[in-house]
C-alpha cells in the first residue's frame, strides 16, 4: 500500500496522474476539489471519499484550496468508480457510530467499506474526545491487513502518543504524533492517546493481503490483557 497527500492552492491548482495497476481511494480533508476520472467528474468537500479503479487517468483541481489524502494498492481485478458523499456516511448507523466508552470513546466513520465494491482498500476516519484513547482495546490484524494512520486537524499545540507493540506493552515503540504525521502499521497492536484538552483525528487506510478475501473491517485479534477494558 502507498500513501500520498494532495495539497492544492495558489501555488498549484491541479495535479494529474495515472492509476496504473492499482486501485486508489481519496478522502477530502478540507476545502473543495473537482476530481475528474475518465469522463466522470466529482465535486468533493470535507470528508467526501472517492474510489478509483485501476488503469484510469485522473485529475484533481481546485479554484480555492483543497487537502486530500490518497492511498493505493495493487490489484488484479477491476472495480467500478464509486463516489461516497460524507452525508451518506453520516446517515448510515453501520458506517457512522460511537465506539468505546469513558476514556476510549471516539467517533468512527467508514468511508470505503462494504458500501464500496473494491479489491483491497478499506478507509475511514476516527475522531477521539479530548484526552481519550482510540484503537482501544489494543488490537492487531497483521495476518489480513496492513494499515496507515494519517493525523489531521490537530492544530498546535495538540499532539498524541502512538504505541506499537507485538510482545508486550512494556516493549512498545512510542512516537509523538502531530498534525500531518503518518504512521505505518504493518503489524502489531497499535493504540494511541491524545493529550488532555486535545483530540486525535486521523484517517486510517487498510489494504488487504489477499484481494477481496481479506478485505474485512473489524476482524481483529485483541490483546487479551486489555480485552475487558
Amino acid at each position: 500500500m502507498s500513501y500520498g497527500r494532495i495539497r492544492l492552492g495558489k501555488a498549484e491548482r491541479r495535479v494529474d496522474f495515472e492509476n496504473k495497476g492499482q486501485e486508489t481511494g481519496l478522502v477530502c480533508l478540507s476545502g473543495t476539489a473537482t476530481v475528474t476520472v475518465g469522463q466522470q467528474s466529482f465535486e468533493m468537500q470535507a470528508k467526501d471519499a472517492l474510489y478509483i479503479s485501476k488503469g484510469l487517468s485522473m485529475a484533481v483541481e481546485t479554484t480555492s484550496e483543497a487537502d486530500l489524502v490518497e492511498c493505493s494498492a495493487k490489484v488484479d481485478g477491476e472495480y467500478p468508480v464509486q463516489f461516497v458523499p460524507y452525508a451518506s456516511v453520516r446517515a448510515d448507523e453501520k458506517r457512522h457510530f460511537i465506539a468505546g466508552s469513558d476514556s476510549s470513546k471516539r467517533e468512527i466513520d467508514i468511508m470505503l467499506g462494504t458500501n464500496v465494491n473494491a479489491g483491497k482498500l478499506v478507509v475511514g476516519v476516527t475522531s477521539s474526545l479530548p484526552g481519550n484513547w482510540t484503537s482501544w482495546p489494543p488490537h492487531e490484524h497483521a495476518a489480513m491487513l496492513e494499515e496507515i494512520y494519517v493525523f489531521f486537524d490537530m492544530p498546535e499545540p495538540a499532539f498524541g502518543l502512538q504505541l506499537v507493540y507485538t510482545d508486550g506493552i512494556s516493549a512498545a515503540e512510542v512516537e509523538v504524533v502531530r498534525d500531518g504525521d503518518a504512521v505505518l502499521l504493518p503489524e502489531g497492536y497499535h493504540p494511541n492517546v491524545a493529550i488532555p484538552g486535545s483530540a486525535l483525528n486521523f484517517v486510517w487506510m487498510m489494504a488487504a493481503h489477499r484481494e477481496v478475501t481479506d478485505r474485512q473491517w473489524g476482524v481483529v485479534t485483541v490483546d487479551p490483557r486489555y480485552a475487558q477494558n
